[in-house]
């Protein structure tokens, strides 16, 4: 072999902490890159999602092109064709037979789902007025279902504002505002709904899901949505570590176990049964879904 050949130098062993440390800079660069992929991926489409901590798995990659409200207003702008998507209470697509329900992915809990209750400082058997969240539509009718299937009929009353909701003896809270009502100083007692469901059916409760304008070729957002939910679940420690609301241990606690987010056998017999209780109790009229995947 000539001498004038260079010879080969063996690079020098990288340390445990290199090696990790090269591991998680590839592995960022493969998430931005699935980050990037989703960027300006939804047009034409018009898409919207609450704007809650429990949907951002769900919108991963897509937040700067998803239109933001509360429940009750996406359900409003579906209903007047202004989306074509939305992150939407499942009542919304069982009171209304004009969308399909994407396959497969929900915001949903088995038990506890510590966003979602009614706090009282008197016995439930002596509510006679509850003071509602506006922004909710499924949590009114869960907790309709949940209280008359003890025998209990009060009235429900819009809560004026979030301020106010110390003030009442009975309010049913959804979603940020009710973990916002959990950290501060209060005298109620929770009814978590999650909980309560779980009590009387022993199934998963379905919250939300992507109801899907029917009638408009939607194949193309449908995997979108997809990707931004795989997106979502395999960086979900990500969204843990890095969201700024409230602290890491509660956002470790409610998104990694309180919260799931799929749809499955278990989750479709959950709004079966929900079906049968809101048709048992005349909480109607209620449509079969009709799933797409």
């Amino acid at each position: 072999m000539s001498d004038d050949l260079p010879k080969l130098r063996m690079a020098p062993p990288e340390t445990p902490e290199q090696l990790a440390h090269r591991a998680e800079r590839e592995h960022r660069a493969v998430e931005l890159q699935r980050e990037g992929r989703l960027e300006q991926s939804l047009a034409p489409f018009r898409v919207g999602s609450v704007r809650f901590l429990n949907a951002a798995p769900l919108v991963r990659g897509l937040e700067d092109e998803i239109i933001l409200a509360t429940p009750a207003k996406l359900a409003e702008m579906l209903q007047r064709d202004e989306l074509d998507a939305g992150l939407v209470s499942i009542t919304e697509v069982l009171f209304h037979d004009r969308y399909d329900v994407l396959d497969g992915m929900a915001i949903a809990s088995l038990g506890e789902v510590k966003s979602v209750f009614l706090a009282h400082r008197r016995p439930l058997v002596e509510a006679r007025e509850i003071f509602c969240d506006t922004a909710s539509l499924t949590s009114v009718n869960l907790l309709r279902v949940l209280l008359v299937e003890r025998g209990l009929k009060p009235e429900f009353k819009p809560l004026p504002d979030y301020a106010s909701a110390t003030e009442h003896d009975f309010v049913l809270l959804i979603g940020d505002a009710a973990l916002d009502f959990l950290r501060a100083p209060h005298p109620h007692e929770i009814f978590d709904l999650g909980a309560a469901w779980l009590e009387l059916t022993r199934l998963p409760f379905v919250y939300a899901v992507w109801a899907l304008r029917r009638g408009v070729e939607n194949r193309a957002l449908r995997q979108q949505l997809r990707e931004a939910r795989d997106f979502g679940l395999d960086t979900l420690d990500s969204i843990i570590r890095t969201r700024t609301e409230y602290d890491y241990e509660l956002r470790k606690d409610y998104l990694g176990w309180h919260i799931h987010y799929f749809l499955g056998h278990d989750e479709k017999r959950g709004i079966a049964k929900f079906i049968e209780l809101l048709r048992k109790h005349n909480l109607g009229p209620v449509y079969e879904p009709k799933f797409v995947v």
